[in-house]
């Protein structure tokens, strides 16, 4: 214990600095040798006291990491309990639960597809947010999907009446809660399947049904399965052959659908006619979503599910899509080497199919031209290859990702930029992917290197596209929430203002109308 300085003027009493006496004055008075010896055997006792409690406290058993653990873990599960009874009770998330990257990611080991929980950091926050209800029903699909999922019982079950040629009503029993919708896997673009797998798995939950999907060559080593703790790929031991689809289709068991120019399928009656149709199987090369909304029984169940209609790609598209590692690494090395430090990114992506000397030049000149008149590009100054310091008045920096097959206009924008100083000063840099980049990839070489760069155009915060008929586009600009600036048509070979026009909507297929035979 501290003692108290003596004050050196008379009269003022010295105080004690330890305030736990619960006094700051001393008596003036000497004690008697009798209470000093008392105090002092009292003193000793206290401090033995002391010793003996603080020998206890560390000499016990401390709890152990188990335990800890698993308190950790109770904890976060009744977190994770309380924030999905939010969601059914009062249908209504706080803004940070709202977050894509937030409220998809319960159920999922983090090593095991690193996008899941770090797409976040590639892109700019959206003011988009899902609606509450849409969190809540892709939850309860969660569910049913494990419940329902390939080698569980009731699959096990519907597998063995599918193979028996079991032609009997569906009965009342484990497989009356699981029916299925089959996406067969289209030869096309990587593009188009995912405009499908979207559209398919929106029909899947309006219809309670779990989506299965033949796997074909590519779409496991691209995408980290999007439901936790099961999968959606279709076990080889389903068979599916399309004459025999095609032959045997139209009993109770199972139905075939070929959606590509099948007008009737969006009808009413259809609809109800599949109702009780344990497996639906379908092909479909392409965004069928926007037709859904023209079925009278879906139109109150989407309009919970989005409130904003342009937003279905939008969210659904974030929901399922995840680059599995391999890619992922692909395309987190590229944007941190080239795009991260950018003020700006600008994708760019260029699809012709006239590649003639006089063709090329008019649209690099186009694309220019569009981007200086709507400022999504700056201007260059042709006349100098320098401005003095005094004369920069911006000293942003953006970078222009350009996508194309052909190498020749990443080339022709990028040396503009090189050769000639922008009027503002800003520092421009250009960039595409090389193949060699990719060579390292002996398997689906092709597909890693589109959804690679589908990926890094919908990070960016503009996008120019020069055709709006492209499913990479769609995809990109579906992603990234993003409306595109589009090419208009130059005719006799030479671009007019309007150089560009600005997509309606960020929803893949904006700008054709829906049709069919039902209902325009």
């Amino acid at each position: 214990m501290k003692r108290g300085k003596k004050n050196s003027d008379v009269g003022e009493p010295a105080t004690n600095s330890d305030n736990r006496t619960g006094s700051s004055e001393l008596e003036p008075m000497k004690p008697s040798l009798s209470s000093m010896k008392s105090m002092g055997l009292l003193l000793a006792v206290l401090m033995a006291a002391s010793v003996m409690f603080s020998l206890s406290v560390v000499l016990r058993d401390p709890p152990s990491d188990d335990v800890i653990v698993k308190k950790t873990d109770a904890a976060s599960r009744v977190l994770q309990l309380r924030f999905h009874q939010a969601i059914e009770s009062d249908g209504g998330l706080s803004e940070k639960k709202e977050q894509p990257s937030d409220i998809f990611i319960p159920g999922f080991d983090k090593e095991s597809c690193l996008s899941r929980h770090e797409a976040s950091l590639y892109r700019k926050e959206s003011p988009l947010k899902p609606s509450s209800y849409l969190d809540f029903r892709l939850r309860r699909y969660e569910d049913l999907h494990r419940q329902c999922g390939p080698f569980t019982s009731s699959y096990n079950l519907t597998l063995d009446k599918l193979k028996s040629g079991d032609r009997s009503e569906p009965d009342g029993g484990v497989l009356s809660g699981c029916k299925y919708v089959v996406l067969l896997n289209s030869n096309g673009e990587l593009g188009n399947k995912m405009l499908s797998l979207a559209s398919a798995f929106l029909y899947a939950l309006l219809t309670n049904r779990v989506l299965l999907v033949e796997p074909g060559a590519d779409l496991a080593d691209l995408f980290c399965e999007p439901f936790p703790n099961t999968t959606w790929f279709l076990p080889s031991e389903f068979q599916l052959n399309e004459q025999s689809l095609l032959r045997d289709s139209g009993n109770k068991t199972f139905a075939y659908r070929h959606l590509v120019g099948d007008e009737l399928f969006f009808c009413e009656e259809s609809q109800v006619s599949l109702e009780e149709t344990l497996v639906l199987i379908m092909r479909a090369d392409g965004f069928f979503a926007p037709s859904l909304f023209l079925i009278s029984s879906f139109e109150q169940e989407l309009e919970k599910l989005f409130p904003e209609k342009e937003t279905v790609f939008y969210f659904l598209g974030q929901y399922l899509f995840h680059p599995t590692n391999v890619v992922w690494g692909l395309i987190t090395r590229y944007y941190s080497a080239y795009l991260a430090k950018a003020d700006q990114r600008i994708g760019i992506r260029i699809e012709v199919s006239d590649t003639g000397n006089d063709r090329f030049q008019h649209l690099v000149e186009q694309i220019l031209a569009c981007g200086v008149r709507h400022e999504l590009l700056p201007e260059v100054d042709k006349q100098r290859h320098h401005l003095p310091s005094s004369q920069v008045l911006n000293r942003k920096t953006k970078a222009l990702f350009v996508s194309s097959s052909s190498s020749g206009y990443f080339e022709s924008i990028r040396d503009v930029y090189w050769e000639n100083p922008a009027v503002r000063g800003e520092i421009i840099s250009v960039h595409k992917p090389s193949l060699k980049e990719y060579q390292k990839l002996q398997r689906n070489m092709e597909g890693m290197r589109a959804w690679t760069e589908i990926y890094l155009l919908s990070c960016s915060d503009v996008l120019v596209v020069t055709s709006s008929w492209s499913s990479l586009v769609d995809v990109a600009h579906g992603l990234g929430g993003l409306k595109p600036w589009v090419l208009n048509k130059a005719e006799n070979g030479t671009a007019q203002d309007p150089y560009c026009m600005r997509a309606r909507s960020m929803e893949p297929r904006s700008q054709t109308q829906q049709f069919h035979g039902c209902k325009n």
